[in-house]
């Protein structure tokens, strides 16, 4: 049988290009994501990838999502968790709740995946839990008071898994991706801005899957990709 790869957030940017590189790497892959539609658009391209539609921001049915993943396809070897919840405003203008939300999804959610996949990867002799990040995860810039509270928190519970983890053979890793990620949208807000100023979902997924299958004598656990134009 072939190994099992999970992966949350998947959209039509990075979540899915993280998906084909599994894939195309010898993975089941199991998608998660709020819209059915997109991932069964996937799974009719990808036969060896299936859809699990999902809010990971819902405890239960994220735990619901998960038995039904280990009873289709066993236990994973790597999770991937990039879904997202952000928005942007100062703490003035942005609503509590949206906060909360965000760190539902970014936080609450990984939490709870951990708990489930890190023993099952221990068991089975190892694995790796990928999380994406972005630069929010460093500061606290003004206008991203909803959004970068729940990225540093990310960071840090990962970290906090990965010391506790990583002496039991679970990888775990933090990748911060510093880029405007090459979307329609961010093509749109961006049209004077050459290719190569974005980065490239592809691009992305190599550096999970290079995180994935690091050997045991050189584990990363902070990452960072960005364009070689980026200010930083």
């Amino acid at each position: 049988m072939k190994p099992l790869a999970i992966v949350t957030g998947v959209g039509p940017g990075t979540g899915a290009a993280i998906v084909r590189r599994f894939h195309d790497g010898g993975f089941q892959v199991a998608m998660l994501a709020r819209s059915a539609d997109r991932l069964v658009a996937l799974a009719n391209e990808l036969p060896d990838a299936f859809a699990v539609p999902c809010d990971v921001a819902d405890a239960g049915a994220l735990q619901v999502a998960l038995d039904d993943i280990e009873t289709r396809a066993g236990t994973p070897k790597v999770v991937v968790h990039n879904a997202v919840g952000g928005a942007f405003g100062s703490f003035l203008e942005i609503e509590p709740e949206v906060l909360a939300r965000n760190f539902q999804v970014n936080v609450m959610a990984l939490m709870h995946l951990a708990r489930w996949a890190a023993p099952c990867m221990e068991s089975g002799g190892g694995g790796a839990l990928i999380v994406t990040g972005n630069t929010s995860a460093l500061r606290g810039r003004a206008r991203f008071a909803g959004f970068a509270p729940t990225k540093a928190a990310q960071r840090i519970l990962a970290e906090s898994i990965a010391r506790t983890m990583g002496p039991r053979g679970v990888h775990v890793a933090y990748l911060v991706i510093d880029a405007a990620i090459d979307l329609e949208w961010q093509r749109a807000n961006n049209p004077d801005k050459p290719d190569d100023y974005f980065c490239r979902p592809a691009d992305i997924a190599d550096e999970v899957w290079h995180l994935a299958h690091q050997p045991r004598s050189a584990w990363s656990f902070l990452a960072e990709v960005r364009p070689y134009a980026e200010n930083w």
